[in-house]
């Protein structure tokens, strides 16, 4: 399995988070120690961003880093919310509900 990157497209993923926070580039660029250059760069999709910088970026605009990275919104924010209705529960229960719906997945060719 081969995944290449697009970096146009996380650029346009970044700057749109962005802009739903009400944020310039300067002030995330502040928030994350980068340059407003360097911000402006990586939503254009000329500047190949590195992990450290992609975290911190996903860590100040409050979105995980597969949303920025996959062109999958809709199961981005399924699983997330599905994380955020399973956050403070007990992790017994938690691991429980994750192997049976791992065992779900693996045989819904079948339902």
């Amino acid at each position: 399995m081969s995944f290449e990157v697009d970096y146009y497209a996380l650029g346009a993923r970044i700057r749109s988070a962005r802009e739903k926070r009400f944020l310039t580039q300067e002030q995330l660029g502040e928030m994350c120690s980068l340059s407003t250059a360097h911000i402006g760069h990586i939503e254009r999709g000329t500047r190949t961003p590195s992990v450290d910088t992609l975290c911190a970026i996903s860590s100040a605009l409050d979105v995980s880093l597969d949303s920025l990275l996959l062109d999958n919104f809709e199961g981005n924010e399924k699983l997330s919310h599905l994380a955020s209705l399973l956050h403070g529960k007990d992790p017994e229960k938690v691991r429980r509900f994750i192997t049976m719906v791992t065992a779900m997945a693996e045989k819904i060719d079948e339902m």
